[in-house]
């Protein structure tokens, strides 16, 4: 069953649209200077099952394989890696998780409507929501592509088992007058409401409680996905909530401008996720984190639509709202437009790398580099067991000349320089702006690094290892095939704190594995990935070798907590960007404070006293408010 309606809306403000907002309340198109940005289809298709993998990440036609020869592929022709066989790869998967190529655990096939439980409806509800002409479908694949976001419990379980809840019907708002209708309906017949931008959770906000009994409907932001306008004089746009992040860029792009805001989910994550989870891009050192680059928010809560009155730069009216609304992962309402700061495209983008003689040298560097306020847009530093991994995956050289070249720079780095190629660190970096102040910052950032013994690594390395973000998240898929679990996480912590952060997590990964009988070496590795005045993010990968585990995702699921305790005793955060979800709450009242955390229950109790928005997360208790 799918009901849908056309919509006719263009995105022009247009004098009867300014009065009508004006007497709404909300901010009236005040200026000339706002220009309408003509409407494209979004990346990500309606039925995200016709481009999308239904059990991984990504792309149907990008992934990771063995190709007759027996190296690794990454098919497709998405990505800079695409069409390109590692031949390396394979070896290092050997060597460092002990993957056996006689040993491979296929996916259970694609399920089917048989395999997917019945909806729970609520007819009353869906008959009035077919009155209102909002879309809405209850086909199962639908239902399950938006079941879930991406944490290892959740695609293991797409590829062996089966979800014990699953939303009951699909809703497409299309605008945000749909959303407040679909609200009020949602309260009138106390159904359960999921909102659903680009389904990249890592933190299992996605999943339905499954203790659940009311109606669940996922509400999916995919049709507002339009730029309402672009001010050009004040520099910032109003987006819908559902545009995802390669759009967003693209059509501003087009235009001349940029956000700049860049997480590693670009290619499928929404604009309105980035408020609702508090995301952090790969350029904040230039641009900053989404908290710095919104200027107005507008969220539908069940009672009613949570606004500022004006769109200033800065507004000193007691708590800021936004902070509100920022990180509340569905729990209050949903997100449907957002005023963002743009920028003009930089002139100039160049990347380079520096390569250190050991991670400790390139963290006092990073520091510095922050502490003299000259870091690029991203520097990005990741320890030996990343860098290893980094070399794994570098395509076979394609003639004598490069391979001669790739020689000569090994050749430099171990017996000119004198560095051991199992402790070196290195760097990535992407500088943006004029002409003059990329070479002013460039100099000085390569300046920093001499003194801390690091060498220019090259900007083709730099490129590289930026864009191996977007199809490291595949690999995973290929580790699952061969007994592979794996994760990432992350964290916060003071400068001080940051190596023995680093140290002290991966040992007790390690010595987690071994005490509970992990029959491999597990592959624990960190890099830090955006710097501060005050401190980092690490980001840490993990992985084991599963063979002869009887319950992989359970004992995963338990070292990494043991390795969440070890960040917190260690001075690091419950998260730097991910947020909380249902997979990090047990900690999130150790965090806010007792006080706090009953603060954001009151603010849930004032806003949605029938849950809701009963996804879960947050401050929201196992069993219903």
């Amino acid at each position: 069953m799918e009901e849908q309606r056309e919509s006719s809306k263009d995105g022009v403000v247009s004098p009867s649209i300014a009065v009508a907002a004006t007497a709404a309340g909300q901010p009236p198109p005040s200026s000339l200077s706002r220009l309408p940005v003509e409407d494209q289809p979004s990346s990500i298709p309606k039925r995200r099952q016709e481009l999308l993998k239904w059990n991984g990440w990504g792309y149907k036609d990008s992934k990771f394989i063995l190709n007759k020869n027996g190296h690794v592929e990454f098919t497709g022709e998405r990505y800079r890696l695409s069409g390109h066989v590692m031949p390396h790869l394979r070896e290092w998967m050997s060597k460092t998780v002990g993957i056996d190529l006689d040993q491979k655990t296929p996916a259970q096939p694609e399920l089917t409507a048989a395999d997917i439980p019945l909806p729970n409806i609520n007819d009353a509800f869906v008959e009035e929501l077919k009155r209102s002409g909002i879309s809405y479908s209850d086909d199962p694949t639908d239902r399950l592509f938006r079941a879930h976001g991406h944490t290892l419990h959740e695609v293991f379980v797409l590829r062996e088992g089966r979800f014990a809840r699953i939303p009951d019907l699909v809703v497409w708002p299309g605008c945000h007058k749909d959303v407040e209708e679909v609200v009020k309906l949602a309260g009138k017949h106390n159904v359960v409401i999921i909102p659903f931008g680009g389904g990249t959770s890592v933190t299992g906000a996605l999943e339905c409680p499954s203790h659940e009994k009311r109606m669940i409907i996922s509400l999916d932001t995919s049709q507002m996905a339009r730029i309402l306008w672009l001010d050009e004089k004040n520099l910032t746009a109003c987006c819908e909530c559902g545009i995802i992040g390669q759009d967003l860029e693209r059509r501003l792009t087009e235009k001349g401008y940029c956000t700049g805001h860049e997480p590693d989910s670009i290619e499928f994550s929404s604009l309105g996720g980035w408020v609702a989870t508090r995301a952090s891009g790969m350029k904040k050192n230039i641009y900053g984190n989404i908290e710095d680059l919104v200027v107005h928010i507008k969220m539908v809560t069940p009672r009613g639509t949570l606004e500022k009155s004006c769109l200033v730069p800065r507004i000193s009216s007691g708590p800021d709202l936004h902070h509100v609304i920022m990180g509340s992962e569905g729990t209050l309402g949903v997100v449907t437009e957002v005023t963002i700061k743009v920028r003009p495209l930089p002139e100039v983008c160049k990347y380079g790398s520096i390569v250190f003689p050991n991670f400790e040298s390139g963290v006092s560097c990073l520091q510095e580099v922050a502490r003299q306020r000259v870091a690029p847009a991203s520097i990005r530093l990741m320890d030996n067991e990343q860098f290893q991994f980094g070399h794994a995956l570098k395509p076979e050289v394609g003639s004598f000349l490069a391979s001669f070249v790739e020689g000569l720079k090994k050749l430099y780095i171990t017996k000119i320089k004198g560095f051991d190629l199992t402790k070196i660190s290195v760097a990535t970096l992407l500088f943006e702006g004029s002409k003059e102040e990329v070479s002013a910052r460039e100099k000085k950032v390569y300046e920093i690094a001499s003194k801390f013994g690091g060498i220019p690594g090259g900007e083709e390395n730099g490129q590289r290892g930026y864009m191996l973000t977007y199809v490291i998240a595949y690999l995973r898929d290929l580790g699952f095939e061969y007994f592979i679990v794996a994760e990432s996480f992350e964290t916060s912590a003071p400068w001080d704190r940051v190596l023995d952060l680093c140290r002290n997590t991966k040992d007790r990964i390690i010595r987690e594995c071994k005490e509970r009988g992990v029959q491999f070496p597990p592959y624990a590795t960190c890099r830090v990935t955006q710097t501060y005045d005050a401190g980092a993010c690490v980001y840490f990968y993990f992985g084991f070798n599963y063979r002869g585990v009887a319950n992989p995702v359970e004992l995963y699921e338990e070292i990494e907590r043991c390795a969440r305790e070890e960040i917190l005793a260690s001075g690091g955060s419950i998260s730097h960007h991910h947020g909380i979800g249902k997979i990090r709450k047990q900690w999130l009242q150790r965090t806010v404070s007792e006080p706090g955390f009953g603060l954001l229950q009151a603010v849930k109790q004032y806003l949605d006293p029938q849950n809701i928005f009963g996804n879960g997360n947050l401050m929201i208790p196992d069993s219903k408010l």
